[in-house]
């Protein structure tokens, strides 16, 4: 299904994409994150957060929707299993960070790429990941990547408000 691309004076929503499969331990972080997010959290109607999986393709509307879009994910870079790392976009350009962090992360920048060359994707993509310990069949994270889901989950927090965005912690 085509969508039409947005007007380049519309305003643009803020993106939290969380992306991994959720068979493979660790590699589904991303998802893990933005469940704990969607759960625990309150935002505002400028901010979506998405669970992507692994949609590849399906993700462009949301791409194009969105700026700036901070995806979760893991990282395959040297680094204890569990730290947690930051970047933009222009550092896997770049070389700096490779671009094979997962098996679904290349059809994230192809992705990202695509949107770019239409006019219609986001000017600013950050990166929250977390270096896996085990991607083993199975439904649930290491213990020492699931004591990152509510940091990641803090630091996306404080980077919305960073941005102006007003988020609040839901009431038990």
């Amino acid at each position: 299904m085509m969508t039409e691309p947005l007007d380049n004076n519309e305003k643009k929503l803020t993106g939290i994409l969380g992306t991994g499969n959720l068979l493979l331990g660790d590699e589904g972080f991303g998802v893990h994150v933005v469940h704990h997010m969607e759960k625990n959290y309150l935002f505002p109607e400028e901010v979506k957060v998405i669970d992507c999986g692994t949609a590849g393709i399906y993700m462009a509307p949301f791409l194009e929707e969105c700026d700036p879009i901070y995806v979760v994910d893991v990282v395959a870079v040297e680094g204890e299993p569990g730290s947690i790392h930051h970047f933009h976009i222009d550092e896997i350009r770049s070389g700096t960070i490779s671009s094979k962090m997962s098996p679904h992360q290349l059809g994230l920048v192809e992705m990202l790429d695509i949107c770019r060359l239409r006019d219609v994707g986001p000017e600013s993509v950050e990166f929250f990941c977390v270096v896996p310990e085990q991607l083993d069949t199975g439904v649930t994270l290491s213990p020492v990547v699931e004591a990152r889901v509510s940091q990641v989950a803090d630091q996306l927090v404080a980077r919305l408000e960073d941005d102006g965005l007003s988020v609040k912690k839901r009431q038990e």
